[in-house]
This record gives C-alpha cells, sequence and structure tokens, in this order.
C-alpha cells in the first residue's frame, strides 16, 4: 500500500549564533529526531550528514544562470537530491526569471537534482503576484509545474493577513502545493514573518495556537494530492536566529522551539494520516 512520507528537516541557520562545532549541532539535530538538515553543501557537512544518517537537502541563492550548473553540482556531490533555491532579487520581473527558472530546472534535469524555487522576500517570488506569474509562464513554456521550496509567511506579512484568512489567501494554488516536496513551516500572523511557538515557560502561545489551523490545512491540501502515492515532503521547522530579525531578542531560544514545532508539525501529520 503506498504511503506518503514525511521528512522533518533542520535548516542550520536556527544554530547560526550557537557556539557549537559543526558535529555538534549534526548530533544535536539527529538527538533531536530530525530526519535531515538544510544548508549550502560542503565536504565538512557532507561527512557530517554521512555520520549521523541525515539527510542533506541543498541550499543556494544566486541570480546569475551561469552559476546554476556549479552551484547545483556542488550540492549534488553533498548528497543532495532536493535544493532550496532563493532565485534572483526583488527586482528582477518575470520574463528574467522564467530565463531563470528554465536554466535552473534544465541543469537540476540533466544532473539527477530537484531544486525548489522558494518563496522568499528579497528575491523574485517576494510577491504573490510575482510567484504565480512565474509559476503560470514556466507551465506556459514548458507545460510542466514549476518545483516548489513553499514558505507562506512572506506572502502572509506582504497581504497583512489576519488567522481567520490564512487558508482562503494563500492556499490559492492547490496544483503548486500538491506538486511541491519541500515546505518551511515558520510560524507567522500577518506582521510577523515568524512569531515564539512557547512562552519560555513550556507553553504553546497564543499567536501558534491560532496559526495551527493553517499548518493543517496546508498538509490536508498536500495529502489531497499525494495521499496514495510514496512521495515523500519535506518540512522545515524554519525558526531563525536573532541576527536577520526573524527572531526577537524577548522571543524564547529558536532552536528549543523549533524542536517543539516539530514535535507538533508531527502531531497534525500522524492525525491527518491515520
Amino acid at each position: 500500500m503506498k504511503k506518503p512520507v514525511l521528512r522533518h528537516i533542520a535548516n542550520l541557520w536556527t544554530l547560526l549564533e550557537h557556539p557549537w562545532s559543526l558535529d555538534e549541532k549534526l548530533r544535536a539535530i539527529k538527538e533531536a529526531g530530525f530526519d535531515g538538515v538544510c544548508w549550502g553543501g560542503s565536504l565538512e557537512l557532507a561527512e557530517g550528514c554521512k555520520k549521523y544518517g541525515l539527510i542533506f537537502v541543498g541550499g543556494m541563492a544566486s541570480g546569475n544562470a551561469a552559476d546554476f550548473p556549479r552551484l547545483l553540482q556542488e550540492q549534488k556531490d553533498c548528497g543532495a537530491v532536493h535544493v532550496n533555491v532563493q532565485l534572483g532579487t526583488d527586482e528582477v520581473l518575470t520574463p528574467e526569471a522564467l530565463e531563470m527558472a528554465l536554466v535552473l530546472n534544465r541543469e537540476g534535469k540533466r544532473i539527477g537534482v530537484i531544486p525548489g524555487i522558494e518563496t522568499h522576500r528579497g528575491t523574485c517570488t517576494e510577491t504573490p503576484e510575482k510567484h504565480y506569474a512565474l509559476c503560470d509562464a514556466y507551465k506556459k513554456t514548458t507545460g510542466e509545474l514549476l518545483s516548489l521550496s513553499i514558505d507562506f509567511s512572506h506572502f502572509a506579512v506582504v497581504k497583512h493577513l489576519v488567522p481567520e484568512n490564512f487558508a482562503k489567501r494563500l492556499l490559492v494554488r492547490p496544483d503548486l502545493i500538491q506538486h511541491a516536496q519541500q515546505f518551511h513551516f515558520r510560524p507567522f500572523n500577518g506582521h510577523h514573518v515568524q512569531i515564539p511557538i512557547t512562552d519560555g515557560r513550556g507553553n504553546l502561545t497564543r499567536e501558534f495556537h491560532e496559526w495551527l489551523p493553517f499548518a493543517e490545512a496546508l498538509l490536508k491540501c498536500w495529502l489531497e494530492g499525494n495521499r496514495h502515492t510514496n512521495r515523500k515532503i519535506f518540512i522545515c521547522p524554519e525558526l531563525g536566529p536573532v541576527v536577520g530579525g526573524y527572531c526577537l531578542s524577548t522571543f524564547p531560544n529558536s532552536w528549543e522551539d523549533k524542536k517543539v514545532l516539530r514535535g507538533e508539525i508531527e502531531k497534525l501529520w500522524q492525525r491527518l494520516t491515520a
């Protein structure tokens, strides 16, 4: 019997400010129950993932199509099949973004990796309008759906959404959601791209409780198109550190919150796939 599989992926970004060695970080990720790690490829990281039995999901950011073959090959050489891609800048318009996406996916198919273009601030997918314009142009040109790495937190802030309309305003393209395999589950509200998961005393925050129904709706949407398949969904509880501004200095520790978030996502998945 075919059944989809969830893989929990930890981004090393969360641990950027932790005074741990890479080996200590990877050991902590494994001990916390994560199945893999996402970051830019390196020989040291590849060896560490092999040591701890972790899946490696590659990461790259570029707007120079000439660099795509090298960057994708670097991720593959470190063991990646899936690669998270931040594509171009927010000044890139759809025609140029399409040309980059065509090169990216052509090179991915050539070497056997699957690049997922991330919905992300500061890139050519910064707004819903630019993102969907790129997806539609790619489908019109190739006849195929564009592979994505979906993070709805940026769109929620761009549109200043409220919890009551998260699903209505964000889950508007089930075809793209069900085709995707990479997802960043960073809890958000309409004014903050990242909210605290706990209050620092072990209790889940009100804001997190308000986000959970959206996470459930997103998983339901994905499962509607994948329930009777063996496809994998790679979910990253994408919590950032204080550096960069995603986490505020008054928030609980991002790594500790990330572990709680992973557990809550697993509970949703188990309930929905029971």
